[in-house]
This record gives structure tokens, sequence and C-alpha cells, in this order.
């Protein structure tokens, strides 16, 4: 017996598993509607109930079109325009669309048209419904992103904008050093910019799974310290710093680029919103997945007031931000990304002087014919 239907003998029951795995379409996620040959409701899952807020008592053996009254956006009567049972032969179903059920509430609605043969009658309608949270989730992700990107974007390009026309329309009336301090300016601005473009391409590419690795041996030590030495020259002072490196460590294959990026991030982070000293832990660690491989772990961690515990689960999420001192909220987004794609984890906590710690553990991933 298929999936949904209820057998002949008793009057309409909820469902009918079917032989072998014994699937209840109670079981199933998305609610299950199952009309007749007649048009009759004889089929109708939990999840339906659930969605349809009509009680499965008063769906089974209604007609289809008065157990599911749906509408389309504009109104009309759906299975008055779609016409099942006496539409045109080749039809297999109808594709999943948004359509309105009584009260104005929206679901997701996708048919398939049962035949014994191609061009025979319909012998059963099997509808698919979905609630339309996930989606709207989604969207408002979507909008969310949008603006943050407009509001990131106004900011720099109304600065070079102005300060290219300024330069243009009164080139003679500067001095060299106020040439040099606009241009310094539009440069900064420009570099903003790029790096959020960067991190726009960087999410689009983590949420479609098509992240690219070019993994090469990376001395993990060696990045922390060019990333401390960048800090220094942009006026961090050297005590800010404290390194603290136990090995030996296992060989680390990864991208080093990425690597850089989330250090980079991880760092600026701490020295942005932390306070105190800034402590990179460097020692070996078991590698993610529960195997015998030993991996690196990287911990940061700093002084400074740490995040409410409350906002722990969220820290990894878009448009998180630990402070109001600036930035997009995307960078741990990227970071917590780039980090499962080479097959690590990454956590957040409480470090010792109270302030936040990341602390981000990566494989050894070294290349099969090396092993």
């Amino acid at each position: 017996m298929a999936v949904g239907m209820s057998s002949p003998g008793p009057a309409h029951t909820a469902a009918a598993r079917v032989d072998g795995p014994g699937i209840d379409p109670d079981d199933l996620p998305d609610g299950l509607v199952v009309a007749d040959e007649s048009g009759r409701v004889v089929c109708f899952n939990a999840a339906a109930a659930r969605i349809t807020a009509t009680p499965r008592s008063q769906a089974l053996g209604r007609p289809l079109e008065v157990a599911l009254p749906l509408e389309d956006l504009k109104g009309k009567r759906w299975w008055a325009l779609t016409d099942p049972y006496g539409g045109l032969a080749t039809r297999g179903g109808q594709p999943e669309r948004n359509l309105l059920l009584p009260g104005g509430r929206e679901v997701l609605v996708s048919a398939r048209y049962v035949r014994e043969h191609p061009t025979g009658p319909v012998r059963r309608v099997v509808v698919s419904l979905r609630g339309t949270e996930a989606r709207r989730r989604t969207e408002r992700s979507h909008a969310e992103l949008i603006a943050t990107v407009a509001h990131e974007l106004r900011s720099p390009l109304t600065s070079v904008k102005g300060f290219t026309a300024t330069l243009l329309a009164k080139w003679e009336r500067f001095t060299d050093d106020q040439k040099r301090l606009m241009l310094e300016t539009v440069d900064a601005d420009a570099g903003r910019v790029t790096r959020l473009i960067a991190e726009l391409l960087d999410i689009s590419r983590i949420d479609s799974g098509r992240l690219e690795l070019r993994r090469q041996p990376v001395d993990i030590a060696a990045a922390v310290a060019r990333h401390i030495q960048a800090l220094m020259a942009g006026g961090q002072a050297p005590d800010r710093f404290r390194v603290r490196a136990r090995g030996p460590l296992p060989d680390l294959w990864a991208d080093p680029d990425k690597i850089d990026q989330v250090l980079g991030n991880l760092l600026e982070n701490a020295v942005r919103h932390g306070e105190g000293t800034v402590t990179i832990d460097i020692a070996p660690a078991p590698a993610p997945g529960g195997c015998d491989e030993m991996g690196t772990a990287v911990t940061v961690s700093d002084e400074g007031p740490g995040i409410p515990e409350e906002s722990m689960g969220r820290v990894f999420t878009r448009f998180w931000r630990g402070s109001k001192r600036g930035g997009t909220g995307l960078g741990l987004y990227i970071v917590k990304g780039i980090v499962e794609a080479h097959g690590g984890t990454i956590t957040v906590d409480r470090g010792p002087g109270g302030g936040a710690e990341f602390r981000f553990i990566l494989p050894v991933s070294a290349p099969a014919y090396l092993n």
C-alpha cells in the first residue's frame, strides 16, 4: 500500500504504514494530504493538521477542495483553477507555490497527480504542505544583508566621492600635505569597500558550500607572529600581546590565506573589543571527529568585559556585534565557515582573565599521497 493511503475497510483512518520499512505519514516532517479517485481525502497526516489548523477528523472523507480550501494570492480558488480530475490528461501535478489558507495564512503547496498510465484518469492526488517560516527567515536574512551592505557602503563611497570631487574642482588651492591627506582617506575608504565585497563573496561561497581551499603546509606560529607585527606597526603596544606556543606542533596543511583571515579577524576583535593583554596559545590538540589524529589548537583571549552569557549562542551568526564600535557583524560568521571548511571546530567561552576566549582546532589534513 502506498504511503498515506488508508485501507478501504475502516472508515477513513489517519493513514496506513507502507510495507517494508513501515513509514507512518505522521512521521513525515511536511504535511501530507491524499485524495482518492473520487476526490475525497483519505489521508491527512499530523503535520497537515498542524499547518492548516484543521482537525484530522474534519478533513478525512471530505472533498479535497473542502478539506483543503486553498486560494492563490489573488483570492481565486486554487482547486477550481487547477482542476486535477478534469484538467489536461497530460498534466502530472503542480510545482511548489505560495497559496493562502482561510484567514490569509500562507503555505507552500505542491501536488502530484497519480495515474495508472500517462494519460489515464487521476487515481490519487498527493499534496505536500510546508509552512513558510523557514522561507521567511531566509528572506529576512537576505533583507538584513542587503540593508547592512547598503549602510556599510554608503559612508566610504560618500567620502570617496566627496574628496575626489573636491580635488578635481579645486586641485590648485590645496597644499601637497592636504592633497596627501585626502588621497590617503580615499585609499582607506576604498580598502574598506574592497574588504566588504570580499566578505560578501566569502558568505556566498560558504552558504553554497563552494568555499575553495588551496592546502599547503602552514606554520601557524609564524602566521600569528606576522599578525602581531602588523598590529604593532598600526600603533598597538608590544606588551599588549603574549604568545605561548607549546610543541612540537603537528604538520598542518591548510589554506594559508584563509587561516590568515581567521587569525586577523580574531586578533583584531580582541584588540578592538577587548581590553588588557591579548594572549594567543598555540598547542597540539586531538583533531575534531574523535579520531586518533592530532591537530593544532589556537586560543585567543583578552581581559575585557567578555561576551554576555545570553549572547554566546549568537556569536557566530550573521550581523552579531559584540559592541557598538563598528563592523558589519559578518566577520565571525565567516571565521566559523572557514574553520569548518577545513574540517575544524571553533568555540567561544569566557577566558581566564574574564574576557572573551575564542578557540579553534584544525586537523592536520595532509594530502592522501603523504599518508
